[in-house]
């Protein structure tokens, strides 16, 4: 018969399943790649070149939405916002000149998920204002991400003391949150309502 002493022993390093502690080597933990970024300069480099990929996949796919718009003023938000992100992709290229780093893209996996929502969304909608309610959706997601990721790049510079490359980073940051603000202001001054409108009118018929 085994003491409480024994019991305790045997069951160590179990849980009430009899399984190991979730905490575990192999239950889920990532192994890094052998091209992993090991200090946070690293880091910064490689999400630059993520975003630098971004941003000019982005200059390919605003000339879609808005051909796909009816909205004038959505037309006009996205064509302003297609001058700006050409602007931002030569501002990274300063970032990636000011921190002695050649500039060059790695594909960002999240932004062609993102721009490819916002392909489907066109295809699945009649050409209208339902259709422009979805662009402008689609078009805020990717500028949401857009805010979280400059917003993490800035912090990341001012934290290795890359001021020249913060001011730069916070200037794309402050134009990502303005043009968020205005795809808002198109949806609620009449897209979203016109969209809603459309809808009621065939409920009706």
């Amino acid at each position: 018969m085994k003491t409480s002493e024994q019991t305790k022993k045997t069951s160590a390093g179990k849980n009430q399943t009899g399984k190991k502690p979730s905490g575990a080597k192999g239950s889920g933990t990532v192994k890094a790649k052998s091209s992993a970024a090991d200090g946070l300069r690293e880091l910064f480099v490689d999400s630059l070149k993520d975003i630098y990929w971004a941003e000019k996949a982005l200059t390919k796919a605003l000339p879609k939405m808005a051909k796909n718009a009816t909205s004038e003023n959505l037309i006009t938000t996205i064509n302003d916002h297609l001058t700006v992100t050409e602007e931002q992709v030569t501002r990274l290229e300063q970032i990636f000149d000011l921190i002695g780093e050649k500039a060059s893209a790695k594909k960002c996996e999240a932004m062609e998920g993102l721009i490819k929502e916002g392909e489907s969304i066109m295809e699945e909608t009649q050409e209208g204002p339902v259709r422009d309610a979805g662009i402008i959706a689609a078009s805020q997601k990717i500028e949401h991400y857009e805010i979280a990721t400059y917003g993490t790049l800035a912090a990341f510079a001012h934290t290795l003391g890359e001021d020249e490359a913060l001011d730069l980073l916070q200037q794309t940051l402050d134009e990502e949150k303005e043009a968020d603000t205005l795809l808002t202001e198109v949806a609620y001054n009449n897209i979203n309502f016109e969209a809603s409108d459309e809808e009621s009118e065939e409920e009706e018929e």
